[in-house]
């Protein structure tokens, strides 16, 4: 079996490559193909937990999803170089799912001669063993100052012989100049690879852009075969940042979630089944003023960090550590997810150079110490039955006034889920508190859940939580009215969009 391989290149990060292999994925899928996705290098810290040959590994959250669309198992062959963001200077480097210390260390440039091989070698077998394999690429193929090092665009289409799809994000303006440009800067042979421009995120009235289209291929010989029109709520995670920073809420607003978007979030993917639940609003917040121009937040949810301690300290800066801490005296529902358990508890003592010492948010009677060693792997656990029952706690004016509250994190009592733990360091209970009487309720066994007395602080190391329909029917009952919604929709969605907005016969063309 050798595929045919279709790749999608951008003029620009954030131009639609993602959704659109997504999209191209299930696609194929449907008519009965074997289909596998790939991306060379991916940059992100939204990351997943898949197999590999010899351990479970890591692949960036878009491809793992891609994976998902293609109805194939994801592995770390699909995106075999990860690179981790912890600083604006320094990445952590993931080679075939695990964590290269050497790699990490060495300059930019110099990898591409390391890691080239494994690249290759893992998009042969893929290409060996699919019926069509759907390749992202990464920024733009036109970033001449990095093409004698280019190791996710050209390189990757010459190698794989891809018929290549350019889009560019329209909404941003200069979407022809960007296209030209692309193709203008790039050399015959790899000009030769492009089969057809889209156009993404276009409002209005496509009958408008006439005679630009056409003129464009004048130009260049290329076709543009899709407009596809601005869409908002897809249902597919963004891959590299918050840039939907919408509050709206499906139905009338019920419940608000401030997510708290610190420089180095991670794994904010694990979120998006919240935007699909009616009644509830997703927000994300960098301010205390943000948090306060909500209203009335029911949760505030502390996500992973790839750098704890630096996330934390800007938690600080920020005022958000004080914001935080009164609403949890207030009873409001304070939700810390791997990194955001981490800072929940007392301190952050780092003997390895992992990750930096600090003192935590202390909502919590714990301590993390991180380890050399870092901990991969899907887990599937049960909540202790016994979690915090309702409670009183003091009401808005902190005096006199005493409100009954029933945790929401006390619907997961005795409920059983799955997910995936990517962190460094263990939490525990802080000694000299536990010995003083100051104890936390480990509700997930190892470790991996803490609550406090109240019920209304719980930290987890478990991602995914939101993304296992028995959390969400347990945590959102009083909203669904009906079935949770799924991803396999969300899918078929991205498919029905581009069957119907690509120009007939282009999908089955390209791998023809």
């Amino acid at each position: 079996m050798t595929a045919k391989c279709i790749m999608v290149l951008g003029t620009t990060s954030g131009a639609g490559k993602s959704w659109l292999t997504t999209a191209l994925c299930r696609h194929y899928a449907r008519q009965g193909l074997k289909v596998a996705p790939f991306k060379a290098q991916n940059m992100s810290n939204n990351a997943r937990v898949v197999a590999s040959s010899n351990a479970e590994g890591e692949i960036g959250s878009a491809q793992y999803f891609q994976a998902l669309a293609a109805r194939a198992e994801p592995q770390v062959r699909m995106n075999p170089l990860l690179l981790k963001p912890e600083r604006d200077t320094h990445s952590q480097v993931v080679l075939m799912g695990q964590v290269s210390d050497e790699l990490t260390a060495m300059p930019w440039r110099g990898r591409s001669l390391h890691v080239w091989p494994h690249i290759a070698k893992a998009l042969d077998e893929l290409v060996a063993e699919n019926d069509v394999v759907v390749i992202e690429g990464a920024g733009s193929p036109a970033e001449i100052n990095l093409s004698s090092s280019d190791i996710v665009n050209m390189r990757v289409a010459l190698h794989a012989n891809a018929a290549c799809l350019l889009v560019t994000d329209i909404d941003r303006g200069g979407a022809f100049a960007h296209l030209y440009g692309t193709w203008a800067l790039l050399p015959e042979n790899e000009r030769a690879l492009i089969k057809g421009f889209v156009l993404n995120k276009f409002r209005g009235d496509a009958s408008l852009l006439a005679p630009a289209p056409q003129m464009l291929q004048d130009l260049t010989g290329i076709p543009t075969v899709a407009t596809l029109p601005m869409w908002w709520h897809h249902g597919l995670p963004e891959e590299d940042g918050v840039f939907d920073d919408k509050t709206t809420a499906r139905g009338a607003v019920t419940l608000t979630v401030a997510v708290i978007a610190y420089p180095r979030i991670s794994n904010l993917d694990e979120f998006q089944p919240l935007k699909n639940i009616p009644g509830v609003r997703l927000c994300w917040v960098r301010s205390p003023a943000e948090l306060a121009g909500l209203g009335a937040t029911d949760w505030i949810i502390l996500p992973g960090s790839k750098h704890t301690s630096g996330d934390l300290a800007w938690l600080r800066q920020q005022g958000l550590d004080a914001a935080v801490a009164a609403h949890a005296r207030r009873g409001g529902a304070v939700l810390g997810v791997c990194g955001g358990l981490q800072m929940l508890g007392e301190a952050l003592v780092d003997p390895h150079g992992i990750d930096g010492n600090a003192p935590g948010l202390g909502l919590l009677p714990l301590v993390t110490v991180f380890d050399a060693d870092k901990t991969v792997r899907h887990t599937q656990v049960r909540f202790d039955a016994g979690m915090a029952p309702p409670t009183r706690v003091p009401g808005p004016d902190m005096v006199h006034v005493e409100a009954l509250i029933s945790p929401p994190w006390s619907a997961l009592a005795g409920v059983q889920v799955a997910g995936y733990e990517i962190h460094h360091g263990q939490t525990r209970q802080h000694a000299a508190m536990a010995r003083a009487g100051d104890v936390a309720q480990e509700v997930l066994p190892g470790g991996l859940a803490w609550q406090n007395r109240n019920g209304n602080v719980l930290g987890l190391y478990l991602h995914g939580l939101f993304e296992d329909p028995t959390a969400l029917q347990a945590l959102f009952a009083h909203h669904l009215t009906g079935p949770v919604p799924t991803l396999d929709a969300v899918f078929d969605g991205l498919a029905d969009f581009i069957e119907q907005h690509f120009e007939p016969g282009v999908l089955s063309a390209l791998i023809a």
